[in-house]
């Protein structure tokens, strides 16, 4: 028996039986099929090994945020401080728990690909039609296929009538498939093979045998469950910002331990008092609430993104999208309806008629036409196998039974005015020839008033050469809707004709009246072309990416504003002959792929991301998992998506609309940049609290704050306001900005100018202050507290300062985030307390300060705000880069 790998579309049916040594009548006995089995295994996906707890758990802490989590931690038990470590520790495991609960969901992927091959299936055994689990299906059976049915495995055709298969998530082909048993040339693509059908996809008209010839995972979806394992899932940038942000803080804060441990021998002091300095300047340097901040402001941005049809699966997938800078699109389902719509109706006269409307749902107008169109829009609903169901209490849109292309006959009657149930009732169906892959036409017989007549319908060649006399205006006519990548039927009627017991179209030769052409498409979304402009406003390349013919995908492509009119694509036979670099000289110039494969749209994700693009990828077939899977951002299709893209993907659309992509990638650029107004406001406040001590260690001052005081600063001053600072809405122009560059550090030179102006002016006021009160000979105890309470006050003005980049705090309300006024209020409450009531003062060595030194520290601290109004002031009269 030959391999299962061997091109079996290349031989004639009797020789692929022989070679599978299979019988085509009796198929496989039951003793043959269970060896079989136990030398091919079930009929299913292989399982992927299950890790465990542990390792999950063990997986989610391998971050530098984590990292910098337990190190507080580990550095506020070594103060004693139990109840600030266990909260740590709690918010590390609550971290883990989720993050584990995330990758388990992700896992399901594969699940939902060996759901496709749990089917039942129909096949012969022992001489007898046997309905069985797809799993006990081995290569050699006999299967059983007709209109409705999910195909088990690969298998080769041996024999049928009008097969047509529906092959869309295979191949990204929006149109059913024709099938027949006659072989293809050996190296036809994958949909060219005609004689073949394919595990994962189903029957949509006719009935056939055919013999099984892979299962599992030698089967096309086999092949695809392993390129979406192998495909290494990248990690987001903010993740590799992250990892990098946290490696270069861990650094300094090593060096500066040092440095103050130098500086304290150096000065002649104890090593304990040093190291109690050196602690504190540790704690300051690492930025507690930067992991929480992040967690809060990808979980809001989660939450809006849902309320914008997105639903998201992995929490830092919502800033990866708003970094993107290159959107492979699928054609189908994504920025085309996915439904079949008659756009253009030719009349015998050449007079072309437009439809309006997109879809299945009947809304639009057919103009003018007279009796001609309504012939035609009947003769199109007779010589039709399919339904179109209207809404109903439980359907609220129209819904198709059969094959798309009939289905819009029936939406274009339906517009004219013309009612299939009514016309089938006048004329009924009294014979047929159903669909002939070869022929490419099928005919239907039916009662009239003038007696018997037949109906043909097929491709245009075929049926206008049944017909008398010049038919070269209507044949000019196809060729001009073909060129606009427009599906072509033509549509004749033979009066008097009869479908006998000859065979075939013969009879109707010579015989046939032309009664027009009709032009369908998948039109794209009426959104698509606008969501397109906005992705180029702001900075992001939008490619087409399908495995649908190349007319079909330049027209979308120009049609939505990807490709100009005119444009070129490469085909997926001219990409798989590129090498590694000649693609990558192409793609600048090249926004459109067309018949391409599971492995070659990977090959295109991989290919721009060598060049240091952050790509979303979307899609809704099973053939768009792997290139889901591997991309920055996979977005998968909610309504017409199969199970394996939605789970393969981190981000679903609920709504199935390009448009709604774009306004997720505006919600990711929101929650970037609000994490970024976090991490200024954490590390301005940390690098001013390390220069603090610094400073007052060089210039021999006493300690002006404590490790505790600088703790509860991190943790709850600076807690309660940096996790609602991430929740600032939208300020209008995160559309019209350039995304941010992949390699672009957490920490950017942008922020680094604006530390260079907050931190020295939060030290020049803390300190200043902690050297005027200390001069005065104030208690040190006082001074410190007054120090601990006026660092707070500076974090409050500068929460103010980090809203925005330029626009002043003076016009940004604190209404437009109630959330962030709460955190004030609640900070300041918080702070009063530790001042104020003996018990928290007594633990974080404080005392009561009085009021009139309360209102001279605001005053001070808000010098923090007015220095950086100036700042704005004069960014504002610059243009923005």
């Amino acid at each position: 028996m030959r391999r299962p790998e061997e091109r079996w579309h290349a031989l004639d049916a009797a020789e692929a039986v022989a070679a599978m040594r299979s019988d085509a009548l009796r198929g496989l006995s039951s003793d043959e099929a269970a060896q079989r089995l136990a030398v091919f295994g079930p009929n299913a996906l292989p399982e992927p090994a299950r890790r465990t707890l542990a390792a999950v758990l063990v997986r989610q802490v391998k971050s530098p945020l984590i990292y910098l989590l337990l190190a507080a931690a580990a550095v506020a038990l070594a103060l004693g401080e139990t109840t600030d470590a266990l909260v740590i520790l709690g918010a590390v495991v609550i971290n883990a728990v989720v993050g584990g609960l995330q990758e388990s969901r992700a896992q399901r992927s594969l699940e939902a690909l060996r759901r496709l091959v749990g089917r039942p299936a129909r096949v012969v055994r022992d001489g007898r039609e046997r309905v069985m689990v797809a799993r006990e299906v081995v290569p050699g059976d006999i299967l059983l296929l007709a209109a409705g049915d999910a195909v088990a495995a690969d298998a080769r055709l041996l024999d049928g009538a009008a097969l047509q298969a529906s092959e869309a998530p295979l191949t990204g082909e929006s149109v059913p498939a024709g099938k027949h048993a006659d072989p293809v040339a050996a190296d036809a693509p994958l949909h060219e093979r005609l004689d073949m059908v394919y595990a994962g996809t189903h029957v949509t008209a006719g009935r056939a045998r055919a013999l099984a010839i892979a299962t599992g995972a030698a089967t096309e979806i086999g092949r695809i469950d392993a390129l979406a394992r192998g495909a290494e899932e990248p990690r987001t940038p903010l993740e590799r910002r992250v990892a990098r942000f946290g490696r270069q803080v861990i650094v300094a804060a090593a060096v500066l331990v040092v440095a103050v441990i130098a500086i304290g021998l150096l000065r002649g002091m104890a090593f304990g008092p040093i190291f109690m300095i050196a602690i504190s300047l540790m704690v300051g340097v690492i930025p507690e609430g930067l992991p929480v901040a992040i967690a809060i402001g990808l979980a809001v941005g989660v939450h809006r993104m849902a309320r914008r049809r997105a639903i998201v699966r992995r929490l830092s997938s919502v800033e990866s999208l708003g970094c993107t800078t290159v959107i492979c699109a699928d054609k189908t389902g994504t920025l085309t309806c996915n439904e079949m719509t008659v756009t253009s109706i030719v009349l015998p006269d050449g007079i072309e008629i437009e439809v309006g409307g997109a879809g299945y749902a009947p809304e639009g107008r057919i103009a003018g036409g007279g009796a001609a169109l309504r012939e035609l829009l009947e003769a199109g609903v007779l010589c039709n196998d399919s339904a179109l169901l209207a809404p109903d209490a439980a359907h609220a849109q129209w819904r198709p039974l059969g094959d798309p292309t009939e289905v819009a006959l029936l939406t274009a009657a339906l517009k004219g005015g013309v009612q299939p149930a009514d016309v089938r009732a006048r004329h009924a169906r009294r014979a047929e020839v159903p669909f002939d892959a070869r022929a490419r036409m099928m005919a239907t017989e039916h009662v009239g008033e003038g007696g018997p007549f037949v109906i043909v319908k097929g491709a245009p060649e075929q049926v206008l050469d049944l017909c008398p006399g010049d038919q070269r205006v209507l044949l000019d006519a196809a060729g001009r809707l073909s060129a606009r990548a427009l599906r072509v039927l033509a549509i004749a009627a033979v009066p008097g004709g009869r479908i006998g017991a000859a065979p075939g179209f013969a009879p109707l030769a010579g015989r046939a009246r032309a009664l027009g052409l009709v032009g369908q498409a998948d039109p794209p979304r009426p959104e698509a072309a606008e969501a397109v402009r906005r992705c180029r406003e702001a900075g992001i390349r939008p490619v087409l990416v399908t495995g649908d013919h190349g007319a079909t995908g330049l027209a979308v492509a120009a049609g939505v504003g990807i490709a100009a009119p005119g444009g070129s694509a490469i085909e997926g036979g001219e990409l798989e002959r590129l090498s590694a670099d000649e693609l990558d000289r192409r793609l600048d110039s090249t926004s459109v792929f067309v018949r391409v494969y599971p492995a070659q749209k990977l090959r295109i994700v991989e290919a721009y991301q060598r060049r240091g693009e952050i790509v979303a990828m979307t899609g809704d077939g099973v053939n768009d998992a792997p290139a889901l899977a591997r991309a920055d951002v996979g977005v998968a299709m909610g309504l017409a998506g199969t199970d394996v893209a939605k789970e393969a993907a981190r981000i679903v659309i609920t709504d199935d609309d390009f448009a709604t992509i774009v306004a997720a990638v505006e919600e990711g650029r929101v929650v970037y940049r609000n994490i970024k107004k976090a991490v200024l406001l954490l590390l301005s406040n940390s690098a001013a609290e390390a220069l603090l001590l610094l400073l007052a260690l060089v210039l021999c001052y006493p300690p002006p704050l404590v490790a505790v005081q600088i703790l509860w600063i991190n943790l709850v001053t600076e807690g309660f306001i940096t996790a609602n600072v991430v929740m600032e809405p939208a300020e209008g122009d995160e559309m019209r900005r350039p995304p941010v560059p992949p390699k672009e550090p957490l920490l950017s030179r942008a922020m680094l100018r604006r530390m260079a102006i907050l931190v020295p002016a939060i030290v020049a006021v803390t300190l200043g202050w902690f050297a005027v009160r200390t001069a005065a000979g104030l208690p040190e105890a006082q001074v410190r507290a007054e120090t601990f309470t006026l660092l707070a006050v500076c974090d409050w003005f500068n929460v103010l300062n980090c809203r925005s980049e330029r626009r002043s705090a003076l016009t940004m309300g604190l209404s437009r985030n109630p959330w962030l006024l709460g955190g004030l209020v609640l900070g300041g409450a918080l702070q009063a307390a530790v001042v104020f009531w003996a018990p928290l003062g007594r633990a974080f060595h404080t005392v009561p300060i009085g009021l009139d030194v309360v209102a001279a520290m605001v005053v001070a601290g808000s010098a923090i705000l007015w220095i950086e109004e100036l700042r704005k002031l004069l960014a504002r009269r610059r243009p923005v880069r």
